[in-house]
């Protein structure tokens, strides 16, 4: 990029195509949508809720930047070294895989042993497995993918699991103000992704590829490598301030040593069973989410041009901005419109935006390929409304003992789709409208989650607001905490076991 800019000047870069021209309009939307959705100076916030969102942001920030580093080379490397691409599509079904055939392993340990030790684990995996994109040897890499896949599991459901608990246990936060934690999150994971991107890039271009130990050897350095090695480096960092800066907390309460494993995801199971609204949720995020990643899959070939190369660095960026333009608007909602509704709106645009990209790929006209861009934006806006809204939804309908556990078996469906898209032969415009019913039944569900009754296995309805944007203080919230006997132990679920606050 900056060797374009300098070839022909910042006018012409960023006119020579419709993929330039989208980006000063994109990002003066995703700055002005992100400046509006702050928090303003007037905001009383309660007394320690800084210091935690800082915290929690920073670690956060560090151990997803390592998951960003990786992704737009993991492809580029396998080619590289000269796999073929079914043995690169071996691998990647290998990394879903696991992450389906683990989840709800992962997910149950987290709650029983603890979601700080899991967010180490996390590091640990995915440090091992970024080690092993040097080596060009095809078994080290599918061991690589294999703990990859673990981590991602740890990734999605073991921070944000840690984050719940501390808002709403430890600290007693209000709900209002976990909608807005959420908004933060996901806001600074899209401006991760985008710096991710530019970083990798230069990191990327600044060494040579090549063996260590001359021709024949099999491990490699620089080129799409280093992406990689600056991952590793996040995660220590990210490493060494989980240690000494997160308290633990669990699921299970303290002494309830007759609770194993299976015990533990018998009763996720039990809860899915029981309460409608919570199965209904896992059928929304399985649905949406493996649309998501199927869509992941096919971008690339969607926009491939003879006339217009796609520049795939500027499309991603232009991704990232309507995933932040998408997250900064629902907080500006959050006030006004309830998760549910938020949702409801997402996924009918979301059905929309697939029927529009399925006709532009059938079409095959290179004309279209702007209708292709321009229904892949509004689908990243969305999939930025998306995950802080459901965030709130999940913490509120699935129980704290078994947080964990229930966020991974949402995602055992999940990855089964995409295996089965990796696996599966059908065209662009079968996928995009796959995808479509995908989403339609995400809405469908949702509607139903809306007008389910709340049972008790949930804390309260999932229907919280997001916090309106004025000088008065945020009023707390009751939560469902569940405790043992007072008078044996103060210990509270999802809390440390030695009772501390």
């Amino acid at each position: 990029m900056a060797a374009a800019v300098h070839e022909m000047g910042w006018g012409e870069y960023l006119t020579q195509d419709f993929y330039h021209l989208s980006i000063l309009p994109l990002l003066a939307a995703t700055i002005g949508l992100a400046y509006a959705a702050r928090p303003t100076a007037g905001d009383e916030l309660p007394a320690g809720f800084r210091k935690f969102q800082m915290k929690y942001l920073t670690v956060w920030a560090l151990c997803v930047a390592a998951d960003w580093l990786q992704g737009p080379y993991v492809y580029a490397l396998y080619a590289a070294y000269g796999f073929t691409s079914a043995e690169i599509a071996q691998l990647f079904v290998a990394g879903f895989g696991s992450s389906m055939v683990f989840g709800c392993i992962v997910g149950t340990v987290t709650d029983k042993f603890g979601r700080k030790k899991c967010c180490i684990m996390y590091c640990l995996l995915y440090i091992a497995s970024c080690m092993t994109k040097h080596f060009k040897q095809y078994q080290i890499l599918m061991f690589g993918r294999i703990t990859g896949g673990l981590a991602t599991s740890m990734l999605f459901s073991c921070f944000e699991c840690w984050m719940v608990s501390e808002h709403t246990q430890r600290h007693n936060f209000s709900g209002g103000l976990l909608g807005y934690m959420f908004g933060m999150m996901f806001t600074v994971m899209y401006s991760v992704a985008i710096l991710s991107g530019l970083a990798g890039q230069v990191v990327a271009d600044a060494f040579t590829f090549g063996p260590m130990l001359g021709e024949g050897g099999i491990f490699y350095t620089g080129g799409y490598c280093c992406p990689f090695d600056l991952a590793i480096l996040c995660l220590i960092v990210g490493l060494l301030l989980i240690i000494p800066g997160f308290e633990e907390n669990y699921g299970n309460a303290e002494g309830d040593a007759s609770s194993s494993l299976m015990d533990n995801l018998k009763d996720a199971v039990r809860i899915l069973g029981k309460d409608k609204r919570a199965l209904l949720l896992g059928v929304v995020v399985s649905s949406f989410e493996g649309s998501m990643f199927a869509f992941v899959f096919n971008w690339t070939p969607a926009l491939n041009s003879t006339t217009i190369p796609p520049p795939h660095g500027v499309i991603f960026a232009l991704f990232m901005m309507s995933c932040m333009c998408g997250a900064s608007m629902s907080t500006l909602l959050g006030s006004s419109m309830k998760p549910a509704t938020r949702l409801n709106v997402t996924f009918a645009s979301g059905f929309a935006c697939f029927v529009m990209a399925s006709h532009a790929v059938a079409s095959g006209a290179e004309d279209n390929l702007r209708l292709s861009l321009t229904a892949f934006l509004m689908f990243e806006f969305c999939v930025g409304v998306y995950f802080p809204s459901v965030g709130v939804l999940k913490s509120e309908i699935v129980p704290e003992a078994v947080r964990g556990t229930v966020y991974n078996i949402y995602r055992i469906p999940l990855n089964a789709i995409v295996v089965g898209l990796l696996l599966s032969n059908i065209s662009m415009a079968t996928c995009f409208k796959l995808n479509a019913v995908l989403l339609l039944i995400s809405l469908g569900c949702m509607v139903a989650i809306s007008t389910a009754p709340s049972t008790s296995s949930s804390s309260s309805s999932g229907d919280i607001e997001m916090p309106p944007k004025t000088g008065i203080g945020y009023d707390p919230v009751e939560t469902d905490v569940l405790t043992e006997d007072s008078a044996t132990t103060a210990t509270v679920v999802g809390r440390r076991r030695n009772g501390g606050e």
